[in-house]
């Protein structure tokens, strides 16, 4: 309170010797007080997070995994339609439990040519304006796994064209705001002919991405690593050496979570990725729609623990 007081009388004090000598008042600064933070850490094995039920309405989902799990979460993700506010409140609680937010705002309800031509810059700006006031950082990914083409802003749906210029708009924007907090993730999904594209085709370019996310689930038996991740990550490695997040995961029970979560914690070890996030999202709708909930399996709970702390 007294700064801004002080900031007052001081504006007053040149309105008043202004408009006795008639000199010019200097413009204001074009560019808004930035949100300067440090750098999120790029150690491997760094993150592990979740998505849980709830989030962003409660973040006691993402404590009750970490609980259940006796892991530390420090990434918590939730995911956004457009025109949906920063929440504040769900970021807030992440932090005070030394987590950072992870937000997936997809451009659900909005064409991706319109985004990329100005038509959100109202949205954006005040987007970009509750996270630099938010003051801590913030990983947010726009319109992720854009190279499948099961969401309006993918592969078949929209050209990779119109979303690298989007995206470009975007970081570009935020950075006008001065939303330096954020850390820019570009999310695929793991490649998987005929419905996924080329990942280097949607690529925005080095200077508009932080990181790389993937997704990918283990669905069957014969699911491993190597066959889930490994080549999309060497597709990936062909045109940036970002760090690489394993964005969005889980293991089913068709394809053993017990068994196959040490492989999923080798695997980020082996390759030398950041992390990874749990979908800790309890689903019953066939093959890619399994249940990923780890509360109430005892041995996949135990196996998760044991995985996670190899990493600490």
């Amino acid at each position: 309170m007294k700064i801004k007081l002080a900031g007052m009388a001081a504006a007053a004090a040149v309105l008043f010797v202004a408009s006795c000598s008639h000199i010019p008042l200097a413009p204001a600064p074009s560019r808004p007080v930035q949100a300067r933070t440090a750098p999120l850490p790029v150690t491997p094995g760094h993150y592990i997070g979740a998505f849980a039920s709830g989030s962003p309405r409660s973040y006691a989902g993402i404590t009750s995994f970490a609980s259940a799990t006796h892991t530390p979460v420090n990434i918590a993700l939730y995911y956004s339609a457009w025109h949906e506010p920063f929440r504040v409140s769900f970021a807030q609680a992440a932090w005070s439990h030394h987590a950072t937010v992870l937000v997936q705002l997809d451009p659900t309800g909005e064409s991706v040519r319109t985004i990329a031509r100005g038509g959100s810059d109202a949205y954006l700006r005040r987007y970009a304006d509750e996270v630099r006031s938010f003051g801590h950082p913030v990983v947010l990914s726009i319109g992720h796994e854009m190279n499948g083409s099961w969401y309006s802003w993918g592969y078949h749906r929209t050209p990779a064209s119109e979303f690298i210029a989007a995206w470009r708009h975007i970081v570009t924007l935020f950075r006008a705001q001065g939303a330096d907090n954020v850390t820019w993730l570009w999310t695929v999904n793991r490649t998987k002919t005929p419905i996924t594209g080329p990942v280097h085709e949607w690529w925005p370019g080095a200077a508009y991405v932080t990181w790389v996310g993937i997704d990918g689930y283990y669905i069957n038996r014969t699911d491993s690593f190597l066959n889930v991740f490994a080549p999309t990550f060497a597709q990936v490695r062909a045109f940036t050496s970002k760090p690489v997040l394993v964005s969005e995961t889980a293991v089913g029970q068709v394809a053993g979570k017990a068994r196959k979560i040490p492989d999923l914690f080798a695997g980020i070890r082996r390759f030398g990725l950041l992390g990874l996030i749990w979908f800790d999202v309890p689903q019953n709708d066939g093959l890619y729609h399994q249940d990923w909930h780890l509360e109430g399996n005892p041995p996949a709970l135990a196996a998760f623990g044991r995985a996670a702390r190899s990493f600490r």
